[in-house]
């Protein structure tokens, strides 16, 4: 079949609609009028006989089966657009706009004060930053990258494993004071414990320990049941009970002594962070920077 040079303009149409977010971006970004992005989606719809937009006086979103089809052709535009770096000579460069969706904790504790040694690092990128307790619909919402921590559902998308982060329980001194310090974790069954929401399953997060193989669970109460990790840490901090939390961020609390490590000796429980792509394609270089980026922060 002859290739079809209307076809990919109206791709490249379709990528700016989905990256900006409404036909007028589109347009800005593109150097046409919004009549000339209606006209090349009908022309796209026509081509491939398919609804890909839905398209309100607000929002523009892709309807399902424009979503299979740009998760498709979305990964071959960022082909083109590599080669043609590739081809200018400048294939190390990084560059565009990247759209990342991390989770608030890992965003706020750990990457906050590093943002700008990466856009120092490369200076022709611009970094939009999205925050939220659950990655949304990468694709539908423009993401080019999320970070999260625990498993990934089998329904998510392309996911690579970044790091592993060391679980701790911790306590601050003012309620070790009042409450005495547990010293083996099935004491935790006598002291107040702050639960932990799952954003993935809205129940609280099951306390286990791990040490040489060895796994053990142990059933906590607490009358605090909380979703926000920030919260979770002041309310420890203060002495409200004891928590579980990552390792990541956390050293400082303890070198400073407003928090207490209870059990040192049960060093083995892990929680993984992934990297979430819209597609299962290699990602463009500007992804790729910004995974190493938070490989070289977190070690």
């Amino acid at each position: 079949m002859a290739f079809d040079g209307r076809l990919l303009a109206g791709v490249g149409v379709l990528a700016a609609i989905v990256e900006g977010g409404s036909f007028v971006r589109a347009a800005e970004a593109l150097g046409i009028t919004a009549s000339g992005i209606s006209r090349a989606v009908a022309r796209l719809e026509a081509r491939v006989g398919v609804r890909l937009l839905d398209r309100t006086t607000r929002s523009v979103t892709l309807t399902d089966e424009g979503r299979r089809f740009y998760e498709q052709v979305g990964p071959l535009l960022v082909g083109i657009e590599d080669a043609a770096i590739a081809a200018s000579g400048a294939s190390g460069t990084v560059r565009g706009r990247l759209r990342v969706d991390l989770d608030p904790y890992f965003s706020r504790l750990v990457l906050a004060g590093h943002f700008g040694r990466f856009l120092e690092r490369h200076p022709a990128l611009s970094l939009e930053l999205t925050t939220r307790e659950r990655a949304g619909d990468l694709v539908a919402d423009g993401i080019d990258v999320a970070m999260r921590f625990g498993e990934p559902l089998a329904s998510s998308p392309a996911a690579r494993k970044l790091i592993e982060t060391r679980i701790l329980t911790v306590a601050s001194p003012a309620y070790l004071e009042r409450h005495g310090r547990p010293k083996h974790p099935n004491d935790l069954t006598g002291h107040a414990c702050i639960q932990f929401r799952n954003p993935a399953t809205d129940r609280a997060f099951p306390w286990e320990f791990h040490k040489t193989g060895k796994m053990l669970a142990v059933k906590t109460t607490g009358r605090l049941l909380l979703s926000d990790v920030g919260t979770m840490l002041g309310e420890c901090v203060a002495g409200t009970g004891v928590a579980q939390v990552m390792a990541l961020g956390m050293q400082d609390l303890i070198d400073q002594g407003r928090l207490v490590e209870l059990f040192p000796d049960w060093p083995g429980e892990r929680f993984p962070l992934y990297a979430l792509h819209p597609s299962r394609h290699l990602p463009p270089a500007k992804v790729r920077a910004f995974i190493d980026f938070i490989l070289q922060t977190v070690h």
